[in-house]
């Protein structure tokens, strides 16, 4: 069952995105990649490889990017169904458009976009929509934490890591059962605290089957995006798979870093190196693919943000209906 809590109004008519700090640490970041950069590899020679990759390539890899955007509103949809049906098109603009700002937006202020913009084009409330996005957030993590044991067993294979995902993947029963404290006596009454955990709980899908189907969503998207990127990452870092899928995990986590600059520049490199540096590649080469990497997730990114304006952003009144629903 969803809840719309309560918020200010003075507070919900825009989102706050980031603190003059938060940009000075992401402008920091950005100025010292670009220097970092430039006295170890070099623009020019890390540059370079672009001219040899095959514009068909590049163009399959795109797609599979957009494809992993795209799945992202299906998840969402489903994950609010049937609240939003018939709204797909909107719901897209307002994913891409929430993902663009996530790669863009200095320290995660991103994140502030996807209840604003629920807020904004279907009149979703902002705390029902922030809460709903935890949950999708830690399965994604879950499906990230899967892949880091798909790649344990790439590296040393063994049938244990097989009964160990086989556990991982079974314990998403538990979400269920974290879902059904919402309407616990224990967090019934009144307090600003409660009422915000009692939410979030509330937001949490219980269904089995909706679990399921989003988590089915999950594992698409990420799935789709780390073939794209492992694959490009290949071409400028010839090294094994696993290695590869090692270095889009730590670029990928880079968001759970205390400090993200402006566009991820800097922090997104920096994880990617941390990650490849430990499993042999030499930090030089390590750098160069993770830059190249990180251009090529911008570019996607300001295509598909771009091409979002072109969708709709006015939900269907009759379609827009907030009836409390089972999740």
């Amino acid at each position: 069952m969803a809840v719309n809590m309560p918020e200010n109004p003075d507070t919900a008519s825009r989102p706050r995105f980031g603190r003059l700090r938060d940009w000075a640490i992401g402008g920091s970041l950005l100025a010292g990649l670009v220097v970092a950069v430039q006295f170890t590899v070099g623009w020019g020679p890390l540059l370079a490889p672009w001219r040899d990759l095959s514009p068909w390539l590049l163009a399959w890899l795109f797609l599979l990017t957009a494809l992993s955007y795209a799945l992202r509103a299906v998840r969402v949809s489903d994950y609010f169904s049937p609240r939003f049906a018939g709204q797909f098109p909107v719901m897209l603009r307002l994913t891409i458009l929430h993902n663009t700002a996530n790669n863009l937006l200095p320290m995660r202020t991103g994140e502030l976009v996807f209840p604003w913009l629920m807020r904004r084009y279907f009149g979703h409330g902002l705390l029902d929509a922030a809460a709903s996005l935890v949950w999708i957030r830690l399965l994604d993590l879950h499906f990230l934490a899967l892949i880091a044991i798909l790649i344990l067993n790439l590296s040393h294979p063994s049938g244990w890591w097989w009964m160990l995902a086989a556990l991982w993947l079974a314990g998403l029963a538990i979400l269920a059962v974290i879902a059904g404290l919402g309407n616990a006596s224990i967090l019934v009454g009144e307090g600003r605290v409660r009422t915000i955990v009692r939410g979030v709980l509330l937001a949490a899908p219980r269904n089995p089957w909706l679990i399921a189907r989003v988590y089915f969503w999950t594992a698409w998207i990420w799935g789709l995006k780390f073939a794209a990127f492992t694959s490009l990452l290949k071409f400028f870092l010839p090294i094994d798979v696993w290695r590869l899928l090692a270095g889009v995990m730590g670029a990928e986590l880079s968001s759970v870093l205390p400090f993200h600059g402006i566009a991820g520049s800097g922090s997104y490199e920096l994880a990617a190196v941390a990650a490849l540096v430990p499993l042999g590649v030499d930090p030089k080469l390590a750098l160069a693919g993770a830059v190249n990497l990180h251009l090529f997730l911008l570019g996607s990114t300001l295509i598909l943000g771009g091409l979002a304006f072109l969708l709709p952003k006015t939900a269907n009144a009759a379609d827009n209906g907030f009836s409390h629903d089972v999740r």
